[in-house]
């Protein structure tokens, strides 16, 4: 697997890492904050569930790369936010 970038301005004519050997192109996606915050929550959530809970159903397949590349962008999604809270307290501090 590719290394991960951190850059979270895409352009729409990168690539993004690969899943499954497969390159695929970055898409630009409007979220309003509060959207953002919820899908962080449901992306976390639903990885905490493929991480712990799935393992122990009957049939589970797991797919270690996909639950990296998931972490990894739960983890990118919320420096996104992060920095966005930053800027916004430094804006009303300075």
């Amino acid at each position: 697997m590719d290394k991960e970038s951190s850059n979270h301005s895409h352009n729409g004519n990168g690539t993004s890492p690969r899943l499954h050997g497969e390159r695929t192109k970055n898409m630009t996606l409007k979220l309003t904050l509060e959207e953002l915050r919820l899908l962080i929550s449901l992306a976390s959530d639903q990885l905490f569930r493929r991480q712990f809970i799935d393992p122990k159903m009957p049939g589970h397949k797991h797919n270690p790369d996909e639950l990296s590349l998931g972490k990894a962008l739960v983890a990118r999604l919320r420096l996104m936010v992060d920095e966005d809270a930053k800027k916004k307290a430094n804006s009303t501090t300075g």
